[in-house]
């Protein structure tokens, strides 16, 4: 189990940038894959960005590739989303995750940290 806290979230027009961070309470941080995922109302949380244990290679959903960068430094235990060219649509309440590598199961969450994106 690790402990993850969010931040870096808030208000900001169409077209503005956030940058959200994840901070990690565990001594193996460096074994977990870190995913990011949000969740709008009425909508099912959605998988956006994930990064594997290194830092090496990352994933990102259709919706914000392009757009969205997620990044860890396992030195601070941290990951990190970088939103930018933000839309409407990209308001939610986002979550940052946690999961063994080679596990299916995402076993650590955030309490999330809201976007809203106004036009």
């Amino acid at each position: 189990q690790v402990q993850l806290v969010e931040s870096g979230g808030g208000l900001v027009q169409a077209g503005g940038s956030l940058r959200l961070s994840c901070a990690a309470s565990a001594r193996t941080f460096s074994l977990y894959v870190m995913g990011w995922f949000r969740q709008a109302p009425g909508r099912e949380r959605e998988l956006i960005a994930a990064i594997e244990p290194t830092g090496r290679n990352a994933y990102y959903g259709d919706a914000v590739k392009g757009r969205f960068t997620v990044s860890r430094d396992n030195a601070k235990s941290t990951s990190h989303l970088q939103m930018n060219s933000l839309k409407p649509e990209d308001t939610a309440l986002y979550y940052c995750a946690a999961k063994p590598r080679g596990n299916d199961v995402w076993t650590s969450w955030g309490q999330g940290t809201q976007v809203t994106v106004s036009s």
